[in-house]
């Protein structure tokens, strides 16, 4: 195989409403389907992933194809992964008839990617324009059941994107913010019009990468950290020996795990990196009631 530089014939506005036409497709907001037609966007996301020959692209929601296509042209293999099983049906015809050089590249995987587990072949970077209404758990759970997963590079709308890369003590820190970071080092990675897509959305996306650096620390599980996370972020503003009392049984238990983990008790978890959040779970098991 041809692990070079291979073009690909990359869609357009007018090759994105034809296929949907042909598909009797109707984008639906349920899907989160707004298909890219700028083919300088999606190379710009190809680069600003970095991905190269040595890379196994893991790609969730391809829709018609737009960033697939992308992608070939770089990377040997493309495992896309698609839960409407019209659209996963039709990709492979589509880079067959636009990229027939690079067509053994990808692999289609008709399936949800909240529930996958398994994958045919182990990826080491995620690349995609995720659905709008369920990408912060997609890339939780993708880079929970992937650790072969060294980056990812996520086109997410702009709201979501400044959350998830937020540092602690932003006004928007919190949930999705500090489990990201439970992975790796989070960063805006670049801003995207709403004009480069069809349907046009109502709101702007962004690119966020996270790099894997591992957990922050090994003596506590990712489940334990992600369940002090909810309880700290379930009231905001309130102090953690408050926020944490129902997680810990008691304000007065919550306060002594504090204590043990060197965290303030009157600080908010607006105020906490993932650090201090797997030191308060590593300090749990370690105080009676």
């Amino acid at each position: 195989m041809n692990h070079g530089p291979t073009a690909a014939a990359l869609l357009g506005p007018a090759e994105v409403r034809a296929l949907a036409a042909e598909l009797g497709l109707r984008p639906t907001k349920a899907l989160g389907q707004n298909f890219v037609i700028d083919p300088n966007t999606v190379r710009r996301i190809v680069r600003t992933a970095g991905v190269g020959p040595a890379d196994v692209v893991l790609e969730v929601g391809p829709g018609l194809g737009s960033l697939t296509l992308a992608l070939l042209e770089v990377v040997p293999r493309v495992v896309a992964v698609e839960v409407d099983p019209l659209l996963a049906a039709r990709l492979p015809a589509t880079v067959g008839e636009r990229a027939p050089a690079l067509a053994d590249r990808l692999a289609v995987v008709q399936a949800d990617a909240l529930r996958i587990t398994t994958l045919p072949v182990a990826p080491t970077a995620l690349v995609a324009n995720l659905p709008y209404n369920v990408s912060v758990p997609v890339l939780l759970h993708l880079l929970a059941a992937f650790p072969s997963l060294r980056s990812a590079l996520v086109m997410v709308q702009l709201e979501v994107a400044d959350r998830l890369a937020a540092e602690p003590g932003s006004r928007v820190y919190g949930v999705p913010s500090a489990k990201a970071r439970w992975f790796g080092e989070v960063r805006r990675a670049g801003l995207v019009g709403r004009s480069v897509f069809w349907p046009v959305p109502n709101v702007d996306s962004g690119l966020v990468e996270v790099v894997r650096t591992g957990p922050p620390r090994l003596d506590v599980e990712r489940a334990a950290v992600f369940a002090v996370i909810d309880a700290a972020f379930a009231q905001r503003r309130k102090m953690l020996r408050s926020a944490l009392a129902g997680w810990a049984g008691s304000p007065a238990r919550a306060e002594a795990i504090c204590a043990a983990a060197g965290v303030e008790p009157t600080a908010r978890g607006e105020a906490l990196g993932i650090a201090a959040f797997a030191a308060l779970a590593a300090a749990a098991p370690t105080i009676g009631v």
